[in-house]
């Protein structure tokens, strides 16, 4: 048997893909009939939304799609789907597609749960024989129970978006579209979603997202791409494909340092996490201890200064912060490289992924210096009795139920 690893084929491959729309700029009718004729061609322009785009996403990949507002993320998924096709270059495709864009496009609001299951299912490519196969895990996945049987008109947004959401996921894709429909319904269902996702993700499906969170491309991703102004600027790992969308949203090139000074007479250097035991770690359970070490270095010797951290979740959400000074301790004098433990007694941090900042600064010679992400941790929850950034013991006092 050869010793060479065989690389997972291109199941999406874009090269050199462009979309340009039509804009008219006379949006009343009175503006059309006036400049029909004689100023028509000023008052249209063309506007590119996906600008000469090549990538290739192998098979079993999870790839994030990152950007601002505008920058064409949701058309380039468009253009995967095959609900675009491009003004120029080719897209190619292989396998199933599911795409979740518009969730419960194919419902009919006067027809019943159970009928738009069988009409949206088959829109989506399933036979007849699939939809009665899956029917009932659908139905309990999206809980709606007992109203699978009424019209979908008379469905909250949440129940809506439910069985659509459960259609999509039971069509058995090779390839998952999925644009920003993670953030409708409320958090557990978002959670549900989540899980679904990372299960095809385990089965070696290949997922596409277009979503405003870091914290989702953190958790789910393998890839990261960002757009800006339908161009692709950065491709490559997601913790650094995170920091080129804050790069791009703070209006910096990708790779451009902040306006900050660069030499600093103090500095953090770097940031370890260890467990209880002094090993090096990347994850902790709910409830476990952390240190956190920060390695600082002085320039030229200062007598007061103090330390801090922060963590937050990837989209830049503070969950905890402290110092020095808060804790009342006073650190020795600096003068050279010097490492300082900071211990977290127990985590009580929701599932997910978090980010750790350090922050040194000197009191007696005024100067400061950060450091941010510099370090990344996975928080484990021992029971699943509730959601968010905050892990708590949840229970019913059975005693006072009426």
């Amino acid at each position: 048997m050869s010793d060479i690893a065989i690389s997972a084929p291109d199941i999406v491959r874009l090269t050199s893909v462009s979309k340009h729309f039509r804009v008219r700029k006379d949006n009343s009718l009175k503006d059309r009939v006036v400049h029909l004729g004689r100023l028509g061609k000023s008052f249209r322009r063309d506007f590119v939304a996906v600008d000469d785009v090549s990538l290739a996403i192998q098979a079993g990949t999870t790839v994030g799609l990152l950007g601002a507002n505008g920058s064409g993320k949701s058309t380039l998924l468009k253009l995967i789907g095959g609900i675009l096709s491009p003004s120029t270059g080719l897209v190619e495709t292989r396998g199933r597609m599911a795409a979740l864009l518009e969730l419960g496009a194919g419902f009919h609001p006067d027809l019943s749960g159970r009928e738009n299951v069988y009409l949206n299912a088959s829109i989506l490519g399933m036979t007849r024989e699939e939809i009665d196969r899956e029917f009932d895990n659908i139905v309990e996945f999206s809980g709606i129970g007992d109203f699978i049987d009424t019209a979908v008109k008379f469905y909250s947004s949440g129940m809506y978006v439910r069985l659509a959401f459960s259609v999509a996921i039971h069509t058995d894709p090779d390839v998952l579209l999925v644009d920003e429909v993670l953030a409708v319904g409320d958090e557990t269902f978002q959670r549900k979603c989540m899980d679904r996702i990372a299960e095809f993700r385990a089965q070696g499906r290949t997922i596409i997202l277009v979503t405003h969170s870091a914290q989702q491309v953190a958790e789910l991703c393998d890839r990261g791409i960002v757009l800006k102004d339908g161009a692709v600027v950065f491709d490559g790992e997601t913790r650094a494909a995170i920091g080129a969308l804050r790069d791009v949203l703070e209006g910096r090139r990708v790779g451009e340092a902040p306006p900050e000074q660069t030499i600093h007479p103090i500095q953090v250097k770097g940031v370890e996490l260890l467990h209880a035991d002094g090993t090096p770690t990347k994850s902790v359970d709910e409830g476990d201890a952390l240190t956190i070490r920060v390695h600082v270095d002085s320039m030229k010797p200062i007598e007061r200064w103090e330390l801090g951290f922060s963590i937050d979740t990837p989209l830049g959400h503070m969950v905890l912060a402290s110092n020095t000074e808060m804790i009342g301790h006073r650190l020795d004098p600096i003068g050279g490289p010097v490492t300082v433990d900071l211990r977290i007694d127990a985590m009580h941090l929701g599932a997910g992924q978090y980010y750790v900042n350090a922050n040194a600064a000197g009191v007696s010679e005024p100067s400061s210096h950060g450091l941010a992400q510099a370090a990344l941790f996975t928080v484990r929850t021992l029971q699943d009795v509730s959601v968010g950034t905050v892990a708590a013991a949840v229970s019913v006092d059975s005693d006072r139920v009426a």
